[in-house]
């Protein structure tokens, strides 16, 4: 039988349960209460008279940041913003399509060491720069990418252009996020623009829905009825829109930090460089391969050349690092780079990764001692585990590295008949090169011949875009950029299409600098509706393009591989009509005067200089400059 000393304890339980459940009650409530914003919005209001609006938010941090260009193909998701830009003097460069925009972007980055920036609206103008925020990402270019969206209200209802944006850049971008209240624009921004610039760069993105870039007044309209139905549903359906609008605006325009944040770089430690440097003191044959990741900081780029010069390490130059060191400087060598790369002892690797571009690595020879720098340890490491292995791999900012490196080796030099090996080879190609200019072609202009012609008459404040496959390809051997940032190509992405975006970016940073694009014809199909936005926006480039009627680099593959020339041929379209349908001025080059081509050139050079974008569209023939040429 139970005593009632027993029973006891069991009576208790009621109170305890109770206690529980009103406790669990309470934390409900609260947490419910914050996700409402609530306890927010007691500490701060919302000014419904406010003619404000987000977009002032945007152009505020990017113009702390030091933004001084948007590119954008409008968009009524992303109107404040860009109207908001205009008035803080940052000018918007409205193109003729989204992926023109990213790419603009791109080269802005590439060229000023800070992030470029492109805004397009939601949906289908979001999808259309997938492939230029592909390309930044390979090309590690810090790109800040502004997306419109529907209502946060309405996303997943069904809204005009509403779909899963972040699921879509999330594999394409090192920081997603979205914006869902007012007060939260600024700090995403810096936090996206720090992430974009921090340890590998590469491109960022932020959608920004449309009710928290509008004026309260406009979303009010748009969010809460003017009539709200009646009975208790229609009241809750009632108080929680306008508490979901409070809790949008509340705080949206107090006072926050808008300037940059600290950067994360990655830097190589002192005993790192410590036994790169007693490594590369012991070589005989010493060789450097400079990528683009060397000129991340533009800034440092005539530090870098002069330290390049000093250290006096032959080298060969890729990507953006191509033009370091001018033209024709003795330690650059331009050809023969896997049998160089066979016989050095020492190879350094700074910013260049061992994919297709190296054989995978298959190119390094297994008794060279290998130094590998790059910021990105994935990259550094390609492969490393199959065809080659570095003798020391250091995760740092590769141009700092270098000087470092150069402080370390201060008096050390090498045996000059290491470079003039690798110079006599150089002046062997050229003169194949020179024999191949004076060669016949079936029909129309020799493109090599042109091309050098193009090289005597390039100047030195020139910036060279280049877009296309066989020409593009035969330029990279003859057409030498004549300093540090002044060679734009898509990078290790391959893309074509980036030439007209490409030279938008690069003549707005450098207004003084004369942008030639070389394009092959197939890639400037991509390009030639921009010719509308130079005009427009009075943007004066020159192309250059090799009319080969073809997509040549894949012909000369498939025709003798697979025996058809099926989706490779073209038209010997009269492109320079169709910019001068354009607005833009029109030159024609081909075998009827072949003897001007430099007069042409010339002449094409003073129209950009008067405030014209011009395209030459040059006549070429085939050779086989470049048969057995990799296109896969």
């Amino acid at each position: 039988m139970e005593t009632p000393a027993a029973a006891a304890p069991a009576g208790s339980l009621f109170p305890s349960f109770l206690l529980l459940a009103c406790g669990t009650l309470v934390a409900a409530l609260l947490g419910a209460a914050h996700r409402l914003g609530l306890f927010y919005q007691l500490l701060h209001k919302v000014d419904k008279a406010s003619v404000r609006h987000g977009g002032e938010n945007v152009a505020a941090v990017l113009r702390a940041h030091g933004v001084r260009f948007i590119f954008t193909l409008v968009g009524g998701h992303i109107s404040p913003l860009l109207v908001a830009c205009e008035k803080l003097g940052i000018r918007v460069v409205d193109t003729r399509h989204e992926v023109t925009a990213v790419f603009a972007a791109d080269a802005m980055a590439r060229l000023s060491g800070t992030v470029g920036v492109a805004a397009v609206t939601a949906g289908p103008g979001l999808t259309n720069t997938v492939t230029a925020v592909k390309n930044a990402q390979m090309a590690q270019s810090p790109v800040l990418l502004l997306g419109g969206a529907a209502s946060t209200l309405l996303q997943n209802r069904g809204a005009l252009q509403a779909i899963d944006q972040l699921s879509l850049f999330r594999p394409l971008c090192k920081f997603c996020a979205s914006v869902r209240r007012v007060r939260d624009i600024v700090p995403t921004l810096r936090a996206a623009m720090a992430a974009a610039q921090s340890g590998t760069p590469g491109p960022v993105f932020v959608e920004l829905p449309i009710d928290v870039l509008y004026p309260y007044f406009m979303v009010q309209k748009e969010m809460v009825p003017a009539k709200p139905r009646k009975g208790l549903v229609g009241r809750v359906v009632s108080w929680y829109l306008e508490n979901y609008l409070a809790n949008l605006f509340a705080g949206a325009w107090e006072p926050q930090p808008e300037g940059p944040l600290p950067l994360d770089i990655p830097q190589a430690s002192p005993q790192q460089v410590q036994r790169c440097v007693e490594i590369l003191s012991r070589a005989k044959r010493p060789l450097m391969v400079l990528g683009s990741q060397a000129l991340l900081t533009p800034k440092s780029a005539d530090k870098l050349r002069a330290a390049v010069e000093t250290l006096g390490v032959p080298c060969f130059l890729g990507g953006m690092a191509r033009g370091l060191l001018g033209r024709n400087h003795p330690l650059h060598i331009r050809e023969n780079r896997s049998a160089a790369l066979k016989k050095a002892d020492v190879i350094v690797l700074a910013g260049t990764v061992c994919d297709f571009r190296l054989s995978y690595g298959r190119v390094l020879s297994h008794s060279s001692k290998i130094i590998i720098v790059n910021r990105n340890r994935e990259d550094m490491l390609l492969n490393s585990d199959v065809f080659w292995k570095p003798q020391e791999a250091v995760q740092g900012d590769v141009g700092s590295f270098v000087l470092k490196l150069v402080e370390g080796l201060q008096g050390q030099t090498w045996a000059p008949d290491w470079v003039e090996e690798l110079r006599e080879a150089d002046r062997q190609k050229e003169q194949t090169f020179r024999e191949k200019a004076a060669m016949p072609v079936a029909q129309h202009l020799n493109p090599v011949r042109v091309l050098q012609l193009v090289e005597e008459t390039l100047p030195d404040n020139s910036i060279l875009v280049v877009d296309g496959g066989d020409f593009v390809g035969t330029a990279a051997h003859l057409v030498q950029p004549r300093g540090p940032l002044r060679w734009l190509d898509p990078g290790a992405f391959g893309t074509l299409g980036v030439g007209a975006g490409f030279a938008l970016g690069a003549k707005l940073c450098r207004p003084d600098a004369e942008v030639w694009c070389l394009f092959g014809d197939g890639a400037f199909g991509y390009s030639l509706i921009e010719f509308d936005t130079f005009v427009r926006h009075k943007i004066p480039v020159m192309a250059l393009v090799g009319n080969d009627a073809g997509w040549t680099q894949i012909s000369r593959e498939q025709v003798p591989s697979l025996g058809s020339n099926v989706a490779c041929g073209l038209a010997y379209t009269e492109y320079h009509k169709a910019a001068m349908g354009l607005g833009a001025r029109g030159l024609l080059l081909s075998r009827e005067n072949e003897d001007q081509v430099v007069k042409v050139l010339h002449d094409a050079q003073q129209q950009c200089r008067d405030g014209h974008p011009v395209v030459v569209n040059i006549l070429i023939g085939r050779t086989d400059f470049r048969d057995g040429s990799i296109a896969v």
